[in-house]
């Protein structure tokens, strides 16, 4: 690859053109660097998604994948954002894979074929990897937190809450509340650290819409509060580089649970130590979805900062941290 190459963003293609994908095509408009929109794709010709993708000058397709594969711009596309369903994506990998093999894909369903990635986490251990697992919305609010707390005390038990706006939840969503439930909770394992992760979603019909809310309760070994308190806030600080709408509602806040009184933890028996919780809130930017739908933009938020420093680390931009390539996503 010659220097000009190397230098040029990487050209991408959107699959779904739902509320996530337009979402996400608004984001790599507005805010994208190393990573430059190419392609949108969907199976509804009349979607307000692929209307929008024409009308801002980008190449359309409305027969899926499929229809990906047999246009000529798909030669030049280097990353693919799948934003349809967990199943749908299983089938889109195949045929990507089987025609480019070395394509780079970033997954925002919970089909999780490839490693689970949260951003500030644990990118950098994955951005050789080809497809990539953004997890859920719910995974990319909390696991944070749990992975605050695991880098200060071992966590037995980790339990988090989704609350989202029913408003917010299309029907990729709703097909997916399994999915997202067993994707999340084995996250919260595997990413946050916890020895066992429980993840719950509550759809909230409230008029009008509310934010995003999500709450965290994980049982660590003791340690100190101050301690554990600093790492809960300097990792909100580092998701809010890309996701400025996200916020800790309350002060965090604790509990003893001593070795005379245990709780039953599932899986692991009776436990002791210090129980932490943790109140989020999420708003969105409001770039194509309403501000409540928080959920929704920071999976968009997410795929997108892991892109670009994925991109980055193949452009000359690459040389820069790794934090600076958050920095000016929004």
């Amino acid at each position: 690859m010659d220097s000009k190459e190397a230098n040029r963003p990487l050209k991408a293609a959107i699959i779904g053109s739902g509320n996530i994908g337009t979402d996400l095509l608004v984001k790599i408009l507005r805010h994208g660097r190393n990573v430059e929109a190419a392609i949108m794709v969907g199976i509804d010709a009349a979607s307000d998604g692929l209307a929008r993708a024409r009308r801002l000058g980008l190449q359309t397709c409305d027969s899926g994948v499929d229809g990906l594969l047999s246009m000529p711009e798909f030669a030049h596309i280097d990353m693919v954002f799948d934003a349809t369903s967990a199943a749908a994506h299983v089938r889109n990998d195949a045929l990507l894979r089987a025609a480019k093999p070395s394509i780079r894909l970033i997954d925002l369903t919970p089909a999780a074929i490839g490693p689970y990635c949260v951003p500030v986490v644990n990118l950098d251990m994955h951005r050789d990897v080809h497809n990539l697992n953004m997890v859920t919305c719910g995974g990319q609010a909390t696991i944070p937190v749990v992975a605050a707390v695991s880098s200060v005390a071992h966590v037995h038990y980790a339990e988090i809450v989704a609350s989202i706006s029913s408003r917010s939840a299309g029907p990729g969503t709703r097909a997916n509340i399994d999915e997202f439930t067993e994707t999340t909770s084995r996250a919260l394992e595997t990413v946050g650290g916890a020895a066992r992760g429980k993840a719950i979603i509550v759809l909230n019909p409230a008029e009008p819409p509310l934010l995003m809310r999500d709450t965290v309760f994980t049982l660590s070994e003791d340690a100190d509060e101050s301690a554990v308190e600093t790492a809960i806030v300097d990792m909100v600080e580092s998701v809010r580089a890309y996701v400025p709408g996200y916020r800790l509602k309350q002060r965090v806040q604790f509990e003893r649970i001593p070795s005379s009184r245990p709780v039953e933890v599932p899986g692991l028996g009776l436990r002791s130590g210090l129980k932490t919780s943790v109140f989020l809130e999420v708003e969105g930017a409001a770039h194509y979805l309403p501000a409540y739908a928080g959920n929704l933009d920071i999976m968009t938020s997410a795929a997108l900062a892991a892109a670009e420093a994925i991109a980055a680390r193949q452009t000359a931009s690459g040389q820069g941290a790794f934090d600076d390539t958050f920095a000016g996503i929004q």
